[in-house]
């Protein structure tokens, strides 16, 4: 069994960490690509190793790429570039990731896979808040409606500002799909037996999980992989 499993098991939101541990070992990591492994392993050194994307919601996401055909995507929040990684894995040659995140050292630590990997052509990495990317990408035409999908991985306090402007910027169709809206199983639990490390994002999550869920231009599913995925299709 692979050490990175118990970092990722609490991630994981099943009761049962063996049935966790069950479906990495079976479904998960016998599919993961040797590049995504590689990444696993390097960000188990980062001290804040489990902001990564989870393996198993990554294999969803991954499916999701495929079944939009996504070629054009934008991530927010690419940490060391687990979910970013496989999304150029994903994308034929000439598509296009947009990603953007302030933390350049992190996306630096994953760099050297996706090099020997032969992707790095398809990444255009910024350095930035997102807001300002997305508010500048909103100012061209061509770019309103013409995104396939995006991931969302970042500050949950801007998911509801980054969720009106990705709107504008996905097509129809397409798939948006936010990370951490679980937050660790925090949003069904009574705010006094919550951690106060945890207690100010829960809010947040909460506030938005009751946003989408009214939101009348999406279909959504909120599905509970790695510390709970919502994906949303825009009508």
């Amino acid at each position: 069994m692979e050490d990175k499993t118990k970092l990722m098991s609490t991630k994981g939101l099943l009761q049962s960490q063996e049935l966790y541990e069950y479906i990495l070992e079976t479904n998960v990591y016998p599919r993961e690509p040797e590049p995504l492994k590689e990444i696993r392993d390097i960000t188990a050194n980062h001290p804040r190793c489990l902001m990564a994307t989870a393996p198993d919601a990554g294999q969803m996401i991954s499916m999701l790429l495929e079944l939009v055909n996504a070629k054009k995507t934008i991530e927010i929040g690419v940490f060391t570039g687990y979910s970013l990684l496989l999304t150029a894995l994903t994308i034929p040659d000439d598509g296009k990731i947009t990603a953007i995140d302030l933390d350049r050292d992190a996306y630096e630590m994953g760099m050297p896979v996706i090099r020997k990997a032969g992707l790095e052509h398809k990444i255009n990495f910024i350095q930035s808040p997102a807001l300002p990317v997305l508010d500048k990408l909103l100012e061209d035409n061509d770019n309103k409606e013409s995104y396939d999908f995006a991931f969302i991985d970042a500050d949950k306090v801007n998911y509801q500002k980054y969720h009106e402007r990705l709107l504008q910027l996905v097509k129809v169709g397409g798939i948006i799909v936010y990370d951490n809206t679980l937050w660790s199983g925090t949003v069904a639990m009574p705010e006094e037996s919550v951690s106060e490390l945890l207690k100010a994002v829960r809010h947040h999550t909460i506030e938005f999980n009751k946003f989408l869920a009214a939101d009348t231009r999406i279909r959504l599913s909120q599905v509970p992989l790695g510390d709970g995925i919502t994906i949303c299709r825009r009508l």
